[in-house]
């Protein structure tokens, strides 16, 4: 007998290729998600994440990007960022919820860090983030 295999969805992702996203004076370890799979699973299951750490979610093009929190435990805010690295909106999330929270405007990455981080750093819509991915050709 084998034992059951998990559903890719029951194990977090821990080892995803990773960039520096620069945010103001600070840094961002950001996890990359750009396959379809790995934006599916995202940060689900992750119990904890450190506080200069996040995922960015890499799409082929842009366009209105909708995320939800199912089996995700975090709670996490959304910044939505179009291909200059501007913050187009930000979305606080609630763990283990369906609900939509969407792009005010089509955009290629979205960036989730733990909730308040975001705040605490004064960065919102309209702010700038850096880094090799912003400004890219595509």
């Amino acid at each position: 007998m084998f034992p059951a295999l998990a559903s890719a969805q029951d194990i977090p992702q821990l080892n995803l290729e990773r960039t520096t996203i620069t945010a103001g004076m600070h840094l961002i370890d950001a996890q990359v998600a750009q396959t379809p799979e790995q934006r599916e699973i995202g940060l689900m299951q992750r119990k904890e994440m450190p506080q200069r750490e996040g995922m960015i979610f890499i799409f082929d093009r842009p366009g209105q990007q909708c995320f939800w929190m199912k089996n995700t435990v975090l709670p996490l805010t959304a910044a939505f960022v179009a291909d200059d690295g501007t913050i187009v909106n930000m979305e606080d999330m609630k763990p283990q919820t369906t609900d939509p929270h969407c792009s005010a405007e089509p955009v290629r990455y979205v960036l989730e860090m733990n909730r308040g981080w975001f705040a605490k750093k004064g960065i919102k819509a309209g702010s700038k983030l850096g880094g090799p991915l912003f400004g890219a050709k595509r």
